[in-house]
């Protein structure tokens, strides 16, 4: 994978290696990971009950505890549809919350940098609703109205995730922020996927917790986005989080995957199954959730795509001499 250095600082004018992190074929599908820029939040945060001492060895700190992240975004080519996996912060965030988060808003540039106009997207998928993952769905404008940035693409979110959302209770109301996805809603773009009610919730939560007012929100139960493209459920930092699988087949015709992981196992730093964030609902799920994932993505030779690593966006993995997940050798930036 062609793949640039990650920049230490978030502050000051990106460079195409910053916007555009890497580029790959899989199979006869286009990868690009593009980015919203990077932020900072705090390491304890990120890495829940692991003490200091041991997360700080691979992720330094700065003054303030807080860690650089990053904000990626997959954009997917098949030839027939332009699949965008993630959107960001986005440009809705008050001034003080910017200055906390340190965040950019780069990824409207970064698209452009990587040649992915706004309006040939077909499909964008959020893996859950959280404010850092699907800021750009929407763009606030100088009328201070939000509006899709996507004009022409149909969006994917899980129904629970919605219906979560919808509740706004004090543990993580501040990460749903409705203006990134209630005007898809209203422009009847939004689709919401159930898995037959792995997660917990039903089509009557969507309906019943809050949404009164709002046009019906089309329902699907299949997993497959487009042909290349599924989701599946991965429960554990939310109940409803959804990773994306992308197979393509090889010209001598052998699958090629990919996955994007999302907050499951949110960096390369993450890959021990006990090592998850104190932003988990429900840490327990999420280690055997990882555990189940590695089973298949390491021997399968999945290529996994992280979606807050800056420094490493995407790497295969591999068990160590003690049976531990580690990037691939040769696979470090």
């Amino acid at each position: 994978m062609q793949q640039a250095d990650g920049a230490r600082h978030p502050a000051g004018a990106a460079n195409d290696g910053e916007l555009v992190r890497a580029r790959r074929t899989l199979g006869d599908l286009e990868l690009i990971i593009c980015s919203d820029g990077t932020y900072l939040l705090d390491g304890g945060a990120m890495f829940g009950v692991v003490p200091k001492p041991m997360w700080e060895k691979r992720a330094p700190a700065d003054a303030e505890n807080r860690i650089l992240l990053g904000l990626n975004t997959v954009v997917v080519r098949t030839g027939s549809a332009v699949v965008v996996i993630e959107t960001g912060i986005g440009n809705k965030q008050p001034a003080k919350m910017r200055e906390i988060f340190q965040n950019q808003e780069r990824l409207p540039a970064s698209l452009a940098a990587a040649g992915v106009r706004v309006d040939e997207v077909t499909h964008v998928v959020n893996t859950h609703l959280h404010f850092d993952h699907c800021g750009w769905n929407t763009t606030l404008g100088a009328d201070g109205v939000s509006r899709p940035t996507f004009p022409n693409a149909r969006y994917f979110a899980a129904a629970g995730e919605l219906a979560h959302g919808r509740l706004q209770l004090e543990r993580d109301r501040v990460s749903y922020l409705t203006p990134n996805y209630d005007p898809l809603i209203e422009s009847g773009q939004l689709t919401l996927i159930d898995l037959g009610g792995k997660d917990g919730f039903t089509r009557d939560d969507v309906r019943l917790r809050g949404g009164e007012g709002l046009p019906a929100v089309t329902i699907q139960t299949g997993a497959e986005i487009v042909t290349g493209v599924s989701v599946e459920n991965l429960p554990g930092h939310t109940a409803s989080l959804l990773g994306v699988h992308i197979e393509a087949r090889a010209h001598g015709g052998a699958a090629e995957h990919a996955c994007y992981v999302s907050d499951l196992v949110p960096t390369h730093h993450h890959l021990d199954a006990t090592w998850v964030m104190g932003y988990d609902l429900d840490p327990l799920t999420c280690i055997a959730e990882r555990k189940r994932f590695w089973a298949r993505a390491i021997p399968e030779k999945w290529l996994v795509l992280f979606t807050h690593d800056h420094q490493m966006p995407a790497a295969f993995v591999e068990w160590n001499e003690k049976g531990k997940p580690v990037v691939r050798a040769g696979d470090r930036v």
